[in-house]
């Protein structure tokens, strides 16, 4: 291996697919450290619903980015780029190989990638935005989005409110689509990333989301939750495995069923990251059964051509 040149080895894929454990074993095997790109492993008072590593874990590896905010702070994917792209900088200047692994699209996109630049927009169109969700759902919110911006309607996580208002946000204010800000000429990284990803069959992949939420509610997720209660109105909290619960607290669902809609809504999650990863055509998808050697010797052939 060259060194001069510097490789990013970004582990994506499904949640509860492996990506942690893989992570582990090549940061070990190229004696290096690891990136977390989980945006919600970022905060340190969600833990269990999250499924940060363990400490077995955590000792293994070097890790950056577990449990390093509140959420109480304020971070977004641009202040994830920033701090990435630092940390990485750093990291660089003692290994030749880092490992970056998480199942957060657009956070590993920003890194690899760069963020699309969008127009600044009057902020009293969010405000007017946020109030219309309130007041009339999200559903007049999407088909708004569906009439300006068809492209987009189809592309993202129409269930996430957050998401939806930030496209009509740019749509309305500049008054173009807003997926025509997409994909234009980004940063040039100062080093090369190798992406693997890990698959299974869809059956497979739902019994092990399956099992993951059992454990967590074995290992007191439900008390993790209930402690987080008086703060369910944080975006933090809208995250699946907690917003259910917080559904059950306020005595809208009995537990079984937030459990089964935990389950299912995680297996809704999967589904989309197995889409947004599938875009990127560089990436070589490896079984989650994977052979580390197998592995490995196409990470070394990489990084020798």
């Amino acid at each position: 291996m060259s060194t001069k040149k510097k490789y990013l080895i970004s582990i994506v894929g499904a949640t509860a697919i492996g990506k942690t454990a893989l992570s582990i074993k090549l940061a070990q095997h190229f004696n290096t450290e690891i990136i977390s790109c989980d945006s919600r492993q970022f905060f340190k008072e969600m833990t269990i619903g999250t499924a940060v590593p363990d400490q077995d874990e955590l000792t293994a590896a070097q890790h950056h980015f577990i449990q390093n905010k509140s959420i109480f702070d304020t971070y977004n994917v641009g202040s994830f780029e920033r701090d990435a792209l630092k940390k990485l900088d750093t990291l660089f200047q003692k290994h030749s190989i880092v490992i970056m692994v998480g199942g957060s699209g657009m956070y590993v996109d920003a890194v690899i990638n760069g963020l699309d630049n969008f127009p600044t927009v009057d902020k009293s169109i969010r405000l007017k935005l946020t109030e219309r969700l309130n007041t009339e759902g999200l559903e007049s919110l999407q088909r708004q989005l569906k009439e300006l911006d068809p492209i987009t309607y189809h592309k993202i996580a129409l269930d996430n409110p957050q998401r939806v208002s930030r496209a009509l946000e740019i749509c309305i204010g500049s008054g173009k689509p807003y997926s025509s800000f997409l994909n234009q000429d980004k940063n040039k990284r100062p080093f090369t990333t190798i992406s693997i990803g890990l698959t299974a069959e869809r059956a497979l992949m739902y019994e092990r989301i399956n099992k993951r939420v059992d454990i967590m509610i074995d290992n007191g997720l439900l008390d993790e939750a209930k402690e987080l209660y008086a703060h369910k109105h944080l975006n933090a909290l809208n995250t699946v495995g907690y917003k259910e619960l917080m559904m059950y607290f306020d005595g809208e669902w009995n537990l079984p069923f937030a459990i089964s809609e935990i389950k299912k809504n995680t297996r809704r999650f999967a589904k989309r990251q197995v889409t947004w990863f599938k875009r990127n055509a560089n990436t070589t998808w490896f079984d989650y059964n994977y052979s580390l050697n197998s592995i490995i010797e196409f990470i070394n052939t990489q990084t020798k051509s």
